[in-house]
């Protein structure tokens, strides 16, 4: 059912402390508002040393730098430090400190209580009560809470990472090779099956930090296929995105494809930095940032010869996986040409949130 292959492409409580009761800033903010500039944090503190050795960040040199750090270690570790119990004292001195650093709305969580908590790791992926999301009765809805990078339509077979920066759909989902085609040899757009009187559409959220880090079923689908991508682990922050070309394609991922009620749907959970794991529910053979695991390659897993014909069947909002810190999520799908986007770039967005909408042509 699940093959290794290479990739041959080239390119609940109410708070008990008054003193968790702080203004919601982000962390930038606050540590930006110290006038010690030795105090001051940056999203390119990894690529200050660069800039002093003469070298831009938007240099080749400097992103092939960047590109070798050896990321997968450094989150694997943090992955371990995340898993160590605390004691039950030290519980809500540290947790609250990452909670005031990082904004977490605790009053949204299912278990408010700090110390109920027994490491960093599991509030990362709190469960929110079942009344802080209301999901949207429209086709699509946000997998995810996080910021709007980029949505729209594709352009051939690129779509934009943020605004001006454009990486391979082929690179990025991998040969369809998968799917029941008659003639492997088409070129990728046909692979992919869209419908002539359909379009390809694009939709990326970025989960920060402090976000609730589960994911849930877009729109009602199959999930007809699995595919793992290793990769690099570099941060996915919106400044990354914006300076470095084909992030998404660099980086580990999971790729679910299959069906909706319009034709092709895709999502894509990526990978950065310190998120060691991806998990998808119910799919115990997946295993993300392993040492076993060799860039290049690719491991499929078909999700019709486990659940059967129909593949996995989800229903919009159903839970669908969980991240570690802070990630990407990518959802690439085929709808009506009248299809319109009801968010904007830039925009926060939560889970269960209305996307988008068929709306009639006029």
């Amino acid at each position: 059912m699940c093959k290794a292959t290479r990739h041959s492409a080239s390119s609940g409580v109410q708070r008990s402390r008054k003193w968790l009761s702080v203004p919601r800033l982000s962390i930038k903010h606050r540590f930006n508002q110290l006038r010690s500039p030795f105090l001051r944090f940056r999203s390119w503190q990894l690529l200050r040393p660069l800039v002093k050795a003469g070298l831009h960040p938007t240099t080749q040199v400097s992103r092939a730098v960047y590109t070798r750090a050896p990321t997968r270690l450094l989150s694997r570790l943090w992955g371990l430090v995340n898993d160590v119990n605390l004691p039950r004292w030290l519980r809500r001195p540290l947790l609250s400190l990452y909670v005031w650093a990082f904004s977490v709305n605790m009053q949204e969580a299912e278990v408010e209580d700090l110390n109920r908590y027994r490491n960093l790791g599991e509030l990362f992926r709190r469960p929110l009560k079942p009344s802080a999301r209301t999901i949207s009765s429209q086709y699509l809805v946000s997998p995810c809470d996080g910021q709007v990078l980029h949505c729209g339509r594709t352009h051939g077979s690129q779509i934009e990472q943020v605004k001006g920066l454009t990486y391979s759909l082929e690179n990025f989902l991998g040969p369809q090779d998968w799917r029941d085609l008659e003639d492997v040899g088409l070129p990728f757009m046909k692979q992919l099956g869209v419908h002539l009187s359909n379009r390809l559409y694009h939709h990326v959220v970025y989960l920060a930090p402090g976000d609730y880090h589960r994911f849930h079923s877009p729109t009602d689908w199959s999930i007809q296929h699995r595919r793992h991508f290793p990769g690099s682990l570099l941060s996915v922050s919106p400044h990354v995105a914006r300076w470095f070309p084909g992030l998404f394609c660099q980086n580990e991922r999971v790729v679910l494809s299959g069906q909706w009620q319009f034709g092709l749907f895709s999502l894509t959970a990526v990978g950065a930095t310190n998120v060691g794991s991806i998990h998808i529910y119910g799919d115990s053979e997946l295993r993300t940032n392993h040492s076993c695991h060799v860039k290049g390659k690719y491991h499929d897993c078909s999700y019709l010869a486990q659940h059967g014909p129909t593949g996995l069947v989800l229903e919009k909002g159903d839970p669908l996986g969980e991240f570690n810190f802070g990630s990407t999520i990518v959802l690439i799908f085929e709808a009506p040409r009248a299809f319109k986007f009801h968010i904007r770039d830039g925009g926060r967005i939560f889970m269960g949130e209305a996307l988008g909408s068929p709306t009639p042509l006029t």
